[in-house]
């Protein structure tokens, strides 16, 4: 068995509103670009899919102006269940990072735990050096935000 806790980052958040109600704004291609990313980052969309074997090529624009071009491919998709997804530095970059949403409802609430897999420690290292568990805690923030869940 392969041991992955050297590159492995899970991000959880309560968001105090149906599973229906998060798993829909997540998957709606109007909607996801207007919350994702972190405090002050927007996204400039080039194409989105969100099925499974679908994909989103976008840009995250940092408050800076930097653009971080990313592509993101969907696996598996179990509705207002889990997405399975891998991050790629740019369109057909190098995959940095396996993914997995989970949406656990709780009633009227919903537990989001996402799960990453570096590539390397190494990236893990530096994704955690850069403050990737803030940005990303942040993103999940804007998300509860963007549903009126805060």
């Amino acid at each position: 068995m392969i041991d992955l806790a050297d590159r492995t980052m899970v991000l959880e958040r309560v968001i105090h509103a149906p599973v229906a109600l998060v798993w829909g704004a997540w998957m709606n291609p109007e909607t996801l670009p207007q919350w994702w990313g972190p405090e002050g980052y927007t996204c400039r969309t080039r194409r989105i899919n969100l099925g499974a074997g679908g994909e989103w090529v976008f840009d995250m624009i940092g408050p800076d102006g930097k653009v971080w071009p990313n592509h993101h491919r969907y696996g598996a998709v179990e509705p207002q269940k889990r997405i399975e997804y891998t991050l790629h530095w740019g369109e057909n970059g190098p995959k940095h990072a396996d993914a997995l949403a989970e949406f656990v409802d709780q009633g009227d609430r919903t537990k989001v735990i996402l799960s990453m897999i570096f590539a390397t420690a190494k990236e893990y290292e530096e994704a955690k050096g850069f403050g990737a568990v803030e940005l990303g805690l942040q993103t999940l923030g804007k998300l509860a935000q963007f549903i009126g869940a805060e």
